[in-house]
């Protein structure tokens, strides 16, 4: 029985201590379950930490980690992990494609109470593509692969359904200048173009239910024509695609499978509220899962703030779960630091929406208060990073017996906190 059907008869335990956390009651947060607004992606195999996804609810963070050809130390993976856990990601997606990619994975689940995410179609095209070409994929290797992840504990898999020859052919007619800049997505429309058939994940959906209802696998309904360029951001090929996702969120949700869907990752700021709200529209509400979005293509090596910008503004409209963005973006495989920044971005814009939404905004309140006491062990009990914020501190500070340790450089004597409190209290 899925999460959804349980939820149908009553209030699991799983969704009590979800809702703990969170601005809803447990009954409320069941219905919402039920209804396919909120997903919690929760393979019973692994069985992590219940984190929420979906209508208002806190908005979610994910990180993504993983190897590649030329960086495949599962050691360095872990640190990653262990970085991304540390600054408050809700969520972890392997996306390795170097070294053993397996064992990867399995260290990933071992390793977290956080829910794992994967793109099962990441491995199986490179295992075809050692053998002769990635086109070569047989439909049997796709859902073979995706099965193989769910029966390890994986919670959510990004699957490309709305890659289909329509949608394909509507690209191939666009004019677009990025063309496809989604791995899983190229992967596909490759596939499509030299076989000439029907993506296997739309044509057998119905057999993808099948394994997601056998392993309560959450579908993460993948944007493979999602924009890669400013240029290309709410264009007829990301449009027709999501109408795709629309119509096998339905279907989903009639066969008791939760599912969310991805949205674009290059989005222009004056387009970001139009494409949450078109995406809500096509989709009934159902949880929308974004990359930042990136507002510029301006700032390589600085993507994680244009990503943040697109990310709070995008939250804020009705997103629920931002993919963080990291300074490698574009560049190369992000390292442990970038990982750091990544996910430390994407907590501002997590938060700064939740603020806007009367969410947890207690906690800028007791930071607030925090400063007015100039009580700085309090204020980085509260802060995002504690221990950046502590060493700043010390490095920019000098006691000052006649202006006192309280005050710091920026101000020194002429504080005006001090002031306030001295001449107004």
């Amino acid at each position: 029985m899925t999460l959804i059907e349980r939820c149908e008869k009553d209030v699991p335990d799983l969704i009590k201590k979800a809702a703990e956390k969170e601005p809803i009651a447990p009954e409320q947060l069941s219905k919402m379950i039920e209804k396919g607004r909120v997903v919690i992606p929760n393979n019973p195999i692994h069985d992590p930490d219940p984190k929420p996804i979906g209508k208002g609810l806190k908005v979610k963070v994910n990180a993504n980690i993983g190897t590649s050809k030329d960086h495949s130390d599962i050691d360095v993976e872990m640190e990653k992990l262990r970085m991304a856990e540390k600054y408050g990601a809700d969520a972890v997606m392997d996306l390795s494609t170097g070294g053993d990619i397996d064992e990867v994975r399995q260290r990933v689940i071992e390793n977290t109470d956080l829910p794992v995410g994967t793109v099962p179609i990441y491995q199986c095209g490179l295992l075809k593509a050692r053998k002769s070409s990635l086109v070569d994929m047989t439909s049997d290797e796709m859902f073979n692969s995706i099965r193989k992840h769910a029966s390890e504990g994986v919670d959510f898999v990004t699957v490309h359904c709305g890659v289909t020859k329509a949608t394909v052919e509507s690209l191939k007619e666009s004019g677009r200048l990025t063309d496809v800049v989604s791995r899983g997505g190229s992967f596909l429309a490759g596939w499509i173009l030299h076989n000439q058939e029907e993506n296997p994940l739309y044509e057998e959906f119905d057999y993808l239910l099948e394994i997601a209802r056998e392993y309560d696998l959450t579908l993460s309904l993948g944007d493979g024509l999602r924009p890669g360029s400013i240029e290309d951001a709410t264009d007829r090929p990301q449009i027709q695609e999501l109408i795709k996702l629309g119509e096998l969120v339905k279907r989903s949700r009639d066969s008791g499978v939760q599912a969310m869907v991805e949205g674009p990752g290059h989005v222009p700021l004056d387009q970001v509220s139009t494409n949450v709200k078109i995406q809500k529209e096509l989709c009934d509400d159902a949880p929308f899962y974004v990359l930042g979005p990136l507002v510029t293509d301006f700032a390589p090596g600085y993507d994680h703030i244009a990503g943040a910008i697109g990310g709070a503004l995008a939250a804020y409209k009705g997103a629920d779960f931002l993919c963080y963005v990291t300074p490698a973006e574009h560049l190369g495989l992000p390292d442990v630091e970038d990982v750091k920044k990544g996910v430390i971005g994407s907590k501002i814009a997590a938060h700064a929406a939740d603020i806007a939404r009367g969410i947890d905004r207690d906690v800028d309140k007791e930071i607030s208060r925090a400063r007015r006491e100039l009580d700085w062990d309090n204020m980085f009990d509260n802060v995002v990073d504690p221990e950046k914020a502590k060493r700043v501190r010390d490095e920019k500070n000098v006691a000052d017996e006649e202006d006192g340790e309280d005050v710091c450089s920026m101000c020194g004597d002429v504080c005006a906190i001090k002031m306030v409190e001295e001449y107004f209290r």
